[in-house]
């Protein structure tokens, strides 16, 4: 099952499981469209691919929720 992370790595934007506009590599680093679209479809941290997010929703959400840790660095 993919961690849901709940913010954009690079810029720290919110990024709601239930909702599009997020993006992840093999190793679930999270991003979203704009940072993705600054670093040229590639994560900065493993050089793997980054990739549209699937969203979660409904019973799925409510049973496997997303995770609150974010991992943004200020």
């Amino acid at each position: 099952m993919l961690e849901m992370r709940p913010d954009c790595e690079r810029c720290g934007i919110d990024l709601p499981a239930d909702q599009g506009g997020a993006f992840i590599c093999s190793f679930e680093c999270t991003f979203c469209a704009d940072c993705v679209d600054a670093l040229d479809e590639i994560c900065p941290n493993c050089g793997g691919e980054l990739l549209d997010r699937p969203a979660r929703t409904g019973d799925a959400l409510r049973r496997n929720p997303a995770s609150d840790v974010r991992r943004f660095r200020v």
